[in-house]
């Protein structure tokens, strides 16, 4: 007999049904030749302190720190999980093979392994992966299994993951706990978790200590146009008022000249597909929704077949998905009034290298819809619009890219004897506009729907939902500037005017920021490319983040203000008492997240990790023990 085990019932339940299992029994289904069963996510975990010696069931600093000579897993305390795991180990005692389904990625291998291993399974494995839970993929999938031996590095790396998050964690926490704690106060420390409360604890104090600068804006408008007064670099405006006052006197009466009108063609490509940071980091910023709630709409459309695997962090897709592409698309019915341009009079669907590569894919592709249409399945509003956002990246890809026009127009005062601030003799302007001369995908965002996709008529199943996402996109069409027909060495009379401005502080973290700057061990950065070499280094796993933020509000270390996440004073405390860098930096936590994935990748040994692991937390016991000041961290108000 032949057993499979899936990560979850109704994940058993679809892979039983393409296998021909129909015979219900309790924990499995039977027939074909195949028994499936599942877990219930973890049903193992890493033993507490107290399993290994009863010297470390009571917290003490003298028994720190606590490192294992070696780790080993235990069934979690739970009745429901006790009996699961009876049936699976009783059919994995008498099974000829194994199939590990479980969630293709390094979690899943490791829920399953620990189970397996539990389980005392002694016959051959093989691993499915598959990235979408459609009839199709999951009978490619049994068609094209693999040895497990093949995933050992995924094993080894998330083993390595569990065991770091273990020693960091029950050592400094209760390192922390007994040397600063008061009132019975548990100061929880994480390896993932410090490093991210550290950087909304520091964001909160340079908008504390912020000192704003005023400065003064001299600007003119001439035909209509406002031009800005041109400063040196690093100069936001005049530094007094009298300078700019100055300078407006100067020139109020003198004539406008333009110096220069400059025309350059421009292209924008479509926005990349999403991964899952992004996709979490688009719904907090236009819907407000949580990283945790969108890991649960968008694993719950995984599930219903219309969404792929979530847990990614590639924006491509690789090769052998661009020939299914047309067969998706198809199947995207409420969105046929984007799709049927895409291939008018024949054309051939756009590949893009900007969203097909390979070498940019590694065990899962970017998050897109599947061929099995939406219409057909049951989805809540929430799951609409996240499914809105993951279509219309979809099929903007095949877009080609927005054209437009940008317009500079350079402009001077001339004034003898000007000298204000860094002008001698004239003050320049500049102006710049911009014109779309071709939207292209910019029409998956404009805020009336192309006709063909109005109810009525083929796209009538458009849900209300996603013409909302239409009207409040990230992507919509640029607001448009367009200046007038301006021609070198004209000139005229001009209204110039002074303003006073300030400079503000940096803005408090969001969860859509906070998620950017975790993905990027804390450097804030637009481009793309960019972001993708330091994704290398960010801290956590995107499947992982949204659970750390959730953690930060529930041990009350963070609060939210609005949108906005702040520190409660209990976090500021315990940030400010931990000196230790690797405690709370995420460039140095960053670090350690990289190896984990060169140990996926065979690139670094997992035995060193460990060892450099025990290193470092004996040397941050040693540092605090040796701490002789008073310092304490009292709990904050719930």
């Amino acid at each position: 007999m032949i057993v499979c085990i899936a990560e979850k019932p109704s994940v058993a339940r679809d892979i039983a049904r393409v296998l021909g299992a129909k015979d219900e029994h309790n924990g499995y289904m039977e027939g074909n030749g195949y028994q499936v069963t599942w877990t219930f996510g973890h049903l193992c975990e890493l033993k507490a302190p107290a399993d290994y010696t009863p010297l470390w069931k009571t917290w003490s600093l003298a028994q720190l720190p606590m490192i294992p000579p070696r780790f080993g897993i235990r069934l979690k305390e739970d009745k429901g999980v006790e009996r699961q795991f009876a049936v699976i180990e009783k059919l994995m005692q008498a099974a000829d093979s194994i199939i590990n389904c479980g969630d293709a990625g390094q979690e899943g291998e490791l829920i399953q392994r620990w189970v397996m291993q539990k389980a005392g399974a002694r016959c051959p494995v093989q691993r499915l992966w598959i990235s979408s839970l459609t009839e199709e993929a999951i009978r490619e999938g049994f068609q094209q299994l693999k040895d497990q031996r093949e995933y050992q590095s995924l094993y080894e790396a998330g083993l390595c993951r569990a065991i770091g998050d273990w020693m960091l964690g029950m050592n400094a926490t209760r390192l922390y706990t007994l040397k600063y704690g008061i009132n019975r106060q548990v100061l929880s420390i994480g390896r993932v978790q410090t490093p991210t409360l550290a950087l909304i604890v520091n964001r909160q104090a340079e908008i504390d200590n912020f000192k704003p600068e005023t400065y003064w804006v001299l600007s003119t408008v001439y035909r209509d146009t406002t031009f800005t007064a041109v400063m040196d670099e690093g100069d936001r405006g005049f530094k007094s008022q009298e300078e700019g006052q100055h300078a407006l006197d100067a020139i109020r009466s003198l004539p406008f000249t333009v110096t220069s009108v400059e025309k350059k063609a421009g292209k924008e490509a479509p926005p990349r597909l999403f991964d899952l940071t992004s996709l979490q980091v688009e719904c907090n910023k236009k819907y407000g929704y949580s990283a945790d709630l969108t890991l649960q709409l968008i694993q719950s459309l995984y599930e219903k077949k219309v969404a792929t695997y979530p847990r990614v962090d590639t924006t491509f897709l690789p090769d052998d998905v661009y020939p299914k592409c047309p067969q998706i698309l198809a199947a995207m019915t409420p969105y046929a009034g984007f799709i049927q341009p895409l291939f008018a009079d024949g054309k051939k669907l756009k590949k893009s290298s900007k969203v097909f590569d390979n070498s940019k894919v590694t065990d899962h592709h970017a998050i897109i819809p599947t061929h099995v249409s939406v219409t057909s399945a049951a989805l809540s509003d929430m799951e609409k619009r996240v499914y809105d956002l993951i279509a219309r990246r979809f099929i903007g890809a095949f877009y080609p890219d927005c054209k437009f026009e940008q317009t500079t127009v350079l402009g001077e005062v001339r004034s003898e004897g000007l000298h204000a601030g860094t002008f001698d003799d004239f003050v320049p302007f500049k102006a710049t506009g911009k014109r779309i001369v071709d939207p292209a995908w910019h029409i998956l965002w404009e805020k009336k729907p192309v006709k063909a996709a109005q109810p009525g008529n083929q796209a009538s199943q458009e849900s209300s939902a996603s013409q909302e996402s239409s009207e409040n996109s990230e992507h919509p069409q640029d607001e448009e500037r367009t200046l007038p027909a301006f021609r070198k060495g004209e000139s005229g009379p001009h209204e110039p005017t002074l303003a006073e401005k300030q400079t503000t502080p940096p803005k408090p973290y969001t969860e859509a920021t906070l998620l950017r700057a975790m993905e990027t061990a804390g450097k804030l950065v637009d481009d793309d490319e960019l972001r993708d070499a330091l994704k290398e280094n960010g801290i956590g796993r995107p499947s992982t983040r949204a659970a750390i933020i959730e953690t930060l509000f529930k041990r009350n270390y963070i609060r939210r203000v609005r949108k906005s996440l702040a520190p409660t004073p209990t976090g500021v405390e315990l940030i400010s008492l931990i000196h230790e860098e690797l405690l709370k930096s995420a460039e140095l936590t960053g670090r350690w997240e990289r190896k984990l994935r060169q140990i996926e990748r065979h690139e670094y040994d997992a035995k060193q990790f460990i060892e450099e692991l025990r290193q470092m937390v004996s040397d941050i016991v040693l540092a605090v023990m040796q701490d002789n000041s008073n310092r304490h961290v009292a709990a904050s108000a719930s």
